[in-house]
Parts: structure tokens; sequence; C-alpha cells
């Protein structure tokens, strides 16, 4: 209670913040998923105070996810009706709670820095280039999505080409004013007045966006913005209302395999988003807490078990949600219980002014959001680093850019895991030489993925040389790798080459060496420079 009293003024602003940020991002996904828009506003303020309370991260933020979209439009469509899509839902969060019992959030800790950092550089470049239509007044796509073939038969950069051609003036005003706000609140020179230290920047954008298309529409009505291009949020006049727009799940389809099927698929994926999501938010916490992955499992499988329960869309952590928390100066996870509270009563007293909210100055804070997230200095760093580094670095980004998250995210993987293979082929074995004598040495150990490099090392030494193949500090060598050195000691006699080896008697698996002379755990009997 005390930590939490010490944090309430940052988490405070930071709700309101998160709020404005997921507001319409819950709206977009619901559309782009082909789900009743009130689906993802349950699943928001579900995501917010159920699993805001179980959590144990202090700053990642849950709700509908646009890596599920696809997932989700899929499922809608081959399922009998929407209340058997829910069932599925519930079915997904009881299998995550197994999941989490069953210790699988250590998973998250395989993934390389290089990708979970290149993540979140590229959900920064995915915010920018996909908001600024939006930002000018081009809104045919759905506001969160981060695909790159989109909903409108465009992708995100024919998207951002055909925005240039159909902007809409009031819009690119309002973004423009928008963005120009959101600066000067940054500014260190501004920083120092008490205002701007207790009004969040995103906050003054929304009053200020509102508040000039509503000057629009009395001085000149045709110029204002009209409803598509504001938020649409359902409007529910009282509580009941608010009750009538809850859906159920039916579960008498638990014998359909359909639903069985997308329950699966929804709990591995949404399973790996959270569990990249968490890796990444814990890297942006200016503190570097440590969230605890299997707990995080269980907040979200019950998170969907209740989503589900009462008609929402699957949940995920995050990571746009996230950042613009960590952005704002949340402190703890209070600031995402409290966005999701304050959804809940927006949603109950005051969805008309919502209404009034114009997407493009939502979308100025989503672009500036992303630009904190593109930091230009990483680059030069993970050059720096090598390209081991750098390259799946890179890869990651690309691959989110022009797939989405997931399979961004698989194929970084993928990149890193090559240059893992490929580092351990270069520490597992080596060769030096001084004149004709030559030290192969076998360290900790050789898999059969070596295989080619200790044949290509022994083939190449020339004739007429002394070998010594030291084996001894090796505590793993694959059998296919032994059965090539026992072959390369069966004919380098041909070419004259004396071979000796050495090996440890209190490792079994050295026996299987068919030495012709054997050297026992002594000194090299020669003295060899690396060069």
């Amino acid at each position: 209670m005390k930590y939490l009293f010490k944090t309430v003024k940052n988490d405070v602003p930071a709700s309101i913040v998160v709020l404005l940020v997921a507001l319409p991002l819950c709206l977009g996904i619901a559309l782009g998923s082909k789900a009743p828009l009130f689906s993802g506003i349950i699943a928001g303020i579900v995501g917010g105070i159920v699993i805001g309370f179980l959590s144990g991260s202090p700053l990642s933020v849950s709700g509908p996810a646009a890596g599920l979209t696809v997932i989700v439009a899929t499922a809608i469509g081959r399922l009998p009706n929407f209340e058997a899509f829910l069932l599925a839902v519930v079915l997904a969060g009881i299998i995550q709670v197994v999941f989490g019992f069953l210790k699988a959030g250590v998973l998250g800790d395989f993934v390389p820095n290089s990708v979970i950092k290149g993540m979140l550089a590229a959900i920064g470049i995915i915010l920018i280039l996909k908001q600024f239509p939006h930002l000018v007044g081009y809104d045919s796509d759905y506001l969160g999505d981060e695909s790159f073939s989109q909903v409108d038969n465009e992708n995100t950069f024919s998207g951002l080409f055909s925005s240039i051609a159909h902007f809409t003036p009031a819009a690119m005003i309002i973004g423009g004013i928008s963005l120009t706000i959101l600066v000067i609140w940054e500014w260190p020179a501004f920083k120092k007045f008490k205002f701007i230290q207790l009004v969040p920047g995103p906050l003054m954008v929304v009053f200020l966006g509102v508040l000039v298309n509503e000057f629009f529409k009395r001085g000149e009505p045709g110029f204002a913005l009209q409803q598509e291009h504001l938020v649409s949020l359902p409007v529910a006049g009282h509580f009941s209302d608010f009750v009538g727009f809850l859906s159920f799940p039916d579960f008498s389809y638990l014998n359909n395999p359909v639903v069985w099927s997308t329950a699966i698929t929804l709990a591995i994926v949404a399973s790996l988003e959270t569990l990249l999501s968490i890796e990444a938010i814990d890297k942006l916490d200016p503190y570097k807490r440590v969230t605890p992955t299997n707990r995080e499992l269980k907040a979200q499988g019950i998170g969907n078990i209740a989503s589900g329960l009462i008609g929402g869309l699957p949940l995920t952590s995050v990571i746009v949600r996230s950042s613009a928390n960590v952005n704002a100066g949340g402190r703890s996870k209070l600031s995402t219980i409290l966005h999701g509270f304050l959804m809940l009563l927006c949603v109950l007293f005051i969805p008309i002014l919502l209404n009034k909210i114009p997407l493009s100055a939502l979308a100025a804070i989503l672009i500036f959001t992303g630009y904190k997230l593109v930091k230009i200095p990483m680059l030069k760093e993970f050059y720096q680093k090598g390209w081991d580094q750098f390259v799946p670095f890179i890869v990651t980004i690309l691959a989110i850019l022009f797939t989405d998250l997931l399979v961004g995210i698989l194929i970084g993987i993928l990149v890193g895991l090559f240059y893992m293979i490929r580092s351990n082929f270069q520490t597992s074995v080596f060769m030096i030489n001084d004149n004709a004598n030559y030290l192969v040495r076998l360290r900790k150990d050789v898999s059969f993925l070596n295989k080619p490099l200790v044949k290509s090392k022994l083939e190449s030494i020339p004739e007429n040389s002394f070998v010594i193949i030291d084996a001894s500090r090796a505590d793993f060598i694959d059998k296919d790798v032994i059965e090539v050195i026992n072959e390369y000691l069966a004919h380098a006699h041909l070419k004259n080459i004396k071979v000796e080896i050495k090996k440890s008697l209190h490792k079994p698996m050295h026996l299987l060496f068919k030495v012709p002379g054997e050297v026992l755990e002594t000194p090299l009997a020669f003295s060899i420079s690396n060069h």
C-alpha cells in the first residue's frame, strides 16, 4: 500500500494516456476481426482490471491484439455463431492456465535480445507508417492494424501513398496541432511549468482536437470532420444498455472440433505474443524489473476465461499500449488497473463525448509513441556489437514490417539461431599450428553439426605433419564426430602424418577413440603459437 501511494501521482496520468490509446485500438481490432465492436471494449476492460490485478508485470497492459485479428476473423467465419467463438476463447484461457502450471513461461527467455530490440523498433516504425494515413484523415484501414497486407486491399506502403492523395484538410490541421503539442510537452524548457507536469500531453491533444473540430462545426460545418473520422463507440444510455451488449458462450458446442482447434491455436499464439511482449516491456522498464512469466500465463488465461464468458475478444499483453504506459510515466500496475476502470466508466457515462474525439489526434499520439520506440542510436549500438547481433536485429525489423508480428519474430529467431550455431562452430573446434606441428582442440560440447568443420580441418593438414587432437576439455562429443576422427586416425599415416590424441579416462565417451598412440591428460609436447 505504501508503494502504491508513492507511485499514484505517476500512474493516474499514465492510466489516462493508456485509456486514450486503448479505446480506439479496441474498437479497431474488433472491426478488423469481424466481431461485434463492443467485444473489443469488453476485452479492454477485462485486460485492464482482471489481468492487471493478477499479473506480476508492473507495466504491461493487456487487451485485444492486432496479431490475433486474422485468427479471430477466420474462426468467426468458420464457427456457427459468435457464441461458439466465445466458448473457444474460454477454452483457450483454460489451456493458458495449464501452460502456466507447466512452467511454459520459460520459452520467452530463449528469444535473443537482438530480436526483442528489433521487435520494439519494428513496432515503432509500423506505428509511424500505419498511423500517418489516419493523421491526415485517410481512414480506410482500421486503427490498430499492424500487418503488412491490409483489409482494404492495400498494404502499408500503398496505403501511405494513397493517404497523400486522399487527405482531409481538417484532419491534417488537427493532426499537425497534436504532434506540435506532443513535441512541446517533451521539451526540457517547458517541463519546468507546473501545468505541463500535471496534465499529460496526450490528454491535451485530445482536448484540443475535440475543441478545434467543434469550432469547425460551428464556423464551417462542411469543413469539419464527419463521424467516419471520429471515434465510434457503441452508446450505452445506462447500465441496462451496457448489459445488453454482453454475449455469452454456448457450451452446447463443446463437441465441435473447430471450437477446440480454434482454442488451441488462440492459446498458443496468445501465449507466445504475451511472452514476447513481456520480454520487450521489461527491457523498456526504467527499473529493469523482471516479470514472472508463468504467473503471467496464468493471469492471461484467467483474463481470457473472463473475457470469453461475457462476450470479449481474446487477450494478450500488447506492446503498443504497454509502451504508451512506459512513455507516459507509469510506475506500477495501478496504471493498468485504473485504465480498465476508466474505460468502463467512460463507456457507461460519457460515450457521446468520446465519440467526438478525432482519429487524427489519436494517430498523433500513436505516431509519437512509435517515434520513442525507434531509437537511431540502437542501430549503431547493434552494428558495433558485430554481425551476429546486427543481422538478426535488422532482419527482425524487416520481417515484422513485411509480414506481421509473430511471423517476423519467428524469422528473427531463426536468423539468431543460425548465428548461434555458427558461433558454436567457431568456439567448439579450433586449430592452430607452428610450422608442421598442429593442435586440433575440441572444447565443451561438440555436436554432429560440427562434423563438417572437424572433417575439413583435419583433412586440410598437409603431409609430413605432427598432429595432436586434444579432446580432454570436451564434455560431450557426438559419435559421428568420433567416427570422423577415428577414420582420420586410420588413414593419416598414408600422408606421413603422425597423430596423437589427448583424452580423459574419466569420460566414458572418450574410450570410443581408436587411438594409435595415447596421451592422457599430459602437457603438450611442444609450444604452439597462434598466427
